[in-house]
Parts: C-alpha cells; structure tokens; sequence
C-alpha cells in the first residue's frame, strides 16, 4: 500500500524553482553576514522583529484556564530582559544556563536569552527528579539555573557545587512590558560554537551531553520550511516540552526562524482537550508522537467526531516509529496523511522524512533529505545489497551533526565509521533497510532486533501487527531467552477500553500476529499489562524496562518515565 501526495503546493517544490536543492542552501533563508550576528536566537526572534513583523503572533497559550498570546515583539522584550539579567550574573560565553520550567511561555524567553549572550542552555523537562537533575547539572558544570518555587525541592543544591545561582521565578505569566524597546544585540558567534546541550540516556551508563552548534540553525531553516511546510499564516503545534530535542529544535527554532505562530499546550495529555486545541487555537501544522496518535486512536471515534479540525492540513510524527496502522487512521480520521520523520538527538534535525509532495510506504520512515547520503552498512562497516538489513549510518557531516559529547570525547568519536571508498559516516545503532528506490524502513536499534532460531525477527513489525488486532491498544516486543530457539518473541500488550482481559484474549491475539506475519516472528508469549513503561518526552516504549520485568534485573534511571512498574493483568497460556 502507498499513499499519494499532499493535495497542496509545497514550500519545497517552489524552492526547486529558485535554487535550493540541498540541506546546505538553508543558509539562503537567513540573515547571514552584512552586520548580523551569527546567533540563532537572531535568526529565531530579532530578524522578524528588525523587519517590521513584530506585530505578528509568536506563541499561543492553553492549558484549559488560560489563554495568552505573545507577539514577536513581545518575545524579543522578554528574551532581552534574560539576557540582560544573566550577564548581571555574570554569566559569560560559553558558560551553562539551565532552565526547569513548566512549558508555559516564560520558559521559552529564558531559554532564548541564555543564548543570545553566547551561553549555552540546557533545558531541563519538568518531569525530572533528583538524580536525573544531579547528573545533568553536575556534568555540565552548571553555573545558573532558572525554576520555579514548586520544582526548586527537586534540586539537590548541596551536591552541585558549580552552581552559583539559582534564580526562582515567583511568577511563571508575567506582564510583557510595555517600556520603549531596547533592544540587546545577540553576540555573535563562529558557526561552531555551542547554544544547546541535551542529555539522552541510553540503556546503560549516564546519560550523554549531547552540544549543538550554531549552525544547526541552517538545517532548522530548511527542515522548517520542507518537511514541516511551514508558512507564516500557519499555525503550528509541536507537543513536545523544550526539555527535550524535539522540543526545542522543531518547537522554537525551527518554526520561529520560518516566522510561524506557535500553539504551546499546558497540561498532560487528553484526547478531548488536544482536539479542543486544535479547534481554538485553528492549528494547520501537527507534530506530535506515534505514541499521541495511539492514544488517540485508543480514544475512539466518539471523542474525535465531537470536534471540527478541519484547519488541519498536515501532520507529522516523531520519536519511534510510525505503524502503518496509524498512518492508515490518520488519513480516516484527518483526511491528511502523517508523515514520519527520523532523527536523533545527536543528529540536531531531521534526516529521513516523507516530505508532503512525495508518496508515503507505510512502514517507511521515508527518503534522505536532499543533501543527506544514507547506507546500510554490515558489521564490517561496509554496504549492504538493496533490501538486506544492517546498521543505519549517515555520511558526515551535515550543519545540525552534534559538535561533541560533553565531557566524553571519546564517546563523540565512536559515533563514526570510515567506509571503505565512500568516506567518513555517523552510526546510528538503528537496525534498518533499503528498498530500491532508496525508501529506508526501520527494524530496531541495533541490540533490540531479536534472533530465534537463527531468524531475525523485528520488534517493530511484530508491535506494528499488534497493534492492528482490535483489542490492542498499545505493544511492546523483546527477546527473551530460551534454551531452544535461543531466544523467542515475548510481547507485553495495552488493550483498548471495552476488551476484558483473560487467557483467551491472549491466545487469539497471538495466533492473530502468527497468522499474519509468521511462524517464527509470532509471540510465544504474550502478557496483558495495564501499561507500558515509556519515556515522558516521546511516549517512546522501553524496551530496556520490559527486559528487565522479565529478567528480574534493575530497570535503572527511571525518573523520566512513565509506568515502569510491571502490573500484570492476563497471561497467554503455557
């Protein structure tokens, strides 16, 4: 099954036309040299506002009880006044700025103005607690933290001995002031310099200071406007909180550098209440996660048909990926196609997307962006014959790649590979594949993809099969060892409202999975939980926690997820 293209001119079809072909012309859609600073935050707040559009809608507000908007006029004031109070602090290039906030406009302006005095930011989600703060601001030597009176408890001051200030905000919805504009040059940076650090954890081990530089902002700029099709009159809507990679690259910068209005939600998810956002605030661009649109999908027609949301004309998806059976809902549900797009944190952007005037493959992640050389490599690091499996890499570098790990230059340097006549590659540790038209479809990260009996099997083909029984609401797919086969598929499944859970539930829908995909891929065990451990940031599923449940071992840092604890409601029988 394929999906035809969007029924609309696309920003990038009109850009053929005028010369921008590759990720690198990005650079053409900003204020770059004649006197600018080389400063994202420029680019993101300043430009708009120097040429005459400060007037224009910035940002949104909801969250059930308020309703607040932001120009980009008053942005730039609020970013200003933090500029203004961190080098007060005596906070200079270079130096770390952390920002623990709820996602409510003021977090934006913090994060925004810790930049333009050349520091670099760190955001931090609101759900985190103790540990993971201690590890974020204790390895990046944080000098300055913002937050907020009811998160403050959370900090461990006394173990973060570089942190000389840590600034309170009484009042999360301050007045925009009204005061003439004066406005505070962002300082100007070289290309490399760093503006942004994001922790990821992997499944062992501390979590990773991944540093971006200002450069990145040349693929932000084109992502922006190709993928993401933004156009000033539109208004957009990126779920996910600044603390997270997504947050911050495709919910500031790269919407506000194409100079579209941004809808930011308060609150945790709600079906009801999202599709109520989309109505009032008349949102036309959506990226959110496969775990929203599974929720939501969960949520049934009922609560769907309750609500208009005909400004919709393009939705996007990121952070695992997409099942074909919602991209086949969406289209039911919206009357738009959803895009799925790949990218990592330490990748700045996206590289592998299904841009809107292109056919979508379910169960593709899609086509390299122009510009964006993609293989599949064996464990020798070299090519793999089209349609064979091996590790997803990408030849570097491109303007958004990572400038290092923090404090781990060792790690940095792992991430690359020569290959043998083609150059130098970033390594992905996602297991992926190649049809011949170049579409490249996800199998699972490297250590995820499950061998049995010498076959080997997709976590992610056997979730995205279950998920397409009627009773499934959510799956999650690992290897669990067995003396025979090595190891056998084991699948832990969320049913939808109105299905009882039991052990002939369990055993229809393995035989579902056996019928429809294979004799080897099916689960031979299969258990019914209340729900599946995810990350709070992209409603990813864990597939580390699920080991652990089966293994007895510890789950480690689980301060930024939701349900890791195993409640079990129904066993598949023996």
């Amino acid at each position: 099954m394929s999906l035809p293209r969007a029924d609309f001119l696309t920003n990038f079809e009109e850009d053929q036309g005028q010369g921008l072909r590759t990720v690198e012309d990005g650079y053409r859609l900003l204020d770059l040299g004649n006197g600018h600073p080389y400063n994202i935050v420029h680019q993101t707040v300043d430009r708009h506002v120097k040429r005459g559009l400060g007037s224009r809608i910035a940002l949104r507000y909801l969250d059930g009880s308020r309703d607040e908007s932001w120009s980009f006029d008053q942005l730039a004031r609020r970013t200003d006044d933090w500029a203004r109070f961190y080098r007060s602090r005596g906070i200079g290039k270079g130096e770390r700025i952390f920002v623990f906030l709820p996602r409510v406009p003021e977090i934006y302006a913090a994060i925004l103005g810790a930049i333009k005095i050349g520091a670099i930011v760190g955001p931090l989600f609101e759900g985190f607690y103790e540990d993971a703060l201690r590890d974020r601001l204790a390895d990046s030597g944080a000098r300055l933290l913002v937050t907020s009176p009811e998160l403050v408890s959370r900090v461990p001051l006394r173990e973060l001995p570089d942190l000389a200030t840590v600034h309170v905000i009484e009042d999360l919805f301050p007045s925009v002031p009204n005061h003439p504009y004066d406005p505070e040059p962002a300082l100007s940076m070289e290309p490399d310099d760093g503006y942004i650090i994001h922790y990821t954890s992997g499944s062992t081990g501390k979590p990773k200071g991944i540093l971006h530089a200002h450069r990145a902002m040349i693929q932000l700029a084109i992502t922006g406007r190709w993928v993401l099709d933004l156009r000033p009159r539109d208004v957009y809507w990126c779920t996910a909180h600044p603390g997270w990679v997504t947050g911050s690259q495709y919910g500031i910068f790269a919407p506000w550098i194409n100079g579209t209005p941004c809808l930011i939600n308060g609150g945790r998810f709600d079906a009801a209440t999202w599709y109520r956002y989309i109505d009032t605030a008349g949102v036309t661009v959506w990226y959110a996660t496969p775990t929203a649109f599974r929720m939501l999908m969960a949520a049934g027609t009922q609560t769907r048909s309750a609500h208009s949301l005909a400004s919709l004309r393009h939705l996007l998806s990121v952070g695992e990926p997409l099942n074909p059976e919602v991209i086949s809902w969406g289209l039911q549900t919206f009357g738009v196609r959803i895009h799925d797009t790949w990218w990592m944190t330490e990748t700045g952007a996206q590289l592998i997307v299904n841009l809107p005037h292109r056919e979508i493959r379910p169960g593709s992640m899609g086509l390299p962006l122009p510009g964006i050389d993609v293989e599949i490599l064996d464990a020798d690091n070299r090519p793999v014959p089209t349609g064979q499996s091996g590790q997803l890499a990408v030849k570097a570098p491109w303007p958004s790649l990572m400038k290092t790990v923090w404090n781990n230059p060792e790690k940095f340097l792992a991430y690359f590979t020569q290959v043998p006549g083609l150059g130098k590659f970033y390594l992905s540790g996602d297991t992926a594949r190649k049809d011949a038209d170049g579409y490249v479809y996800f199998l699972g990260r490297g250590d995820d993809v499950i061998v049995s009996a010498g076959e080997k099997v997709s976590p992610f083909e056997v979730e995205s099969t279950l998920v397409s029984h009627p009773a499934v609401a959510e799956a999650g797919v690992i290897g669990k060892p067995d003396g025979v086969r090595g190891n056998i598929v084991k699948a832990f499944v969320v049913l939808r409202e109105g299905f009882p859970a039991g052990e002939e539930l369990a055993r229809d829908i393995q035989l579902y999975v056996k019928t429809r995909l294979s004799a080897h891929a099916w689960p031979r065990e299969l258990e019914i939980v209340a729900a599946l451990p995810k990350t709070r940031a992209s409603g990813k599923i864990m597939r580390r926690v699920l080991k652990a449940w089966e293994t007895g071992s510890p789950i480690g840092d689980a301060t930024t997820l939701d349900n890791p604890e195993r409640v079990t409601l129904a066993l598949s029988p023996a």
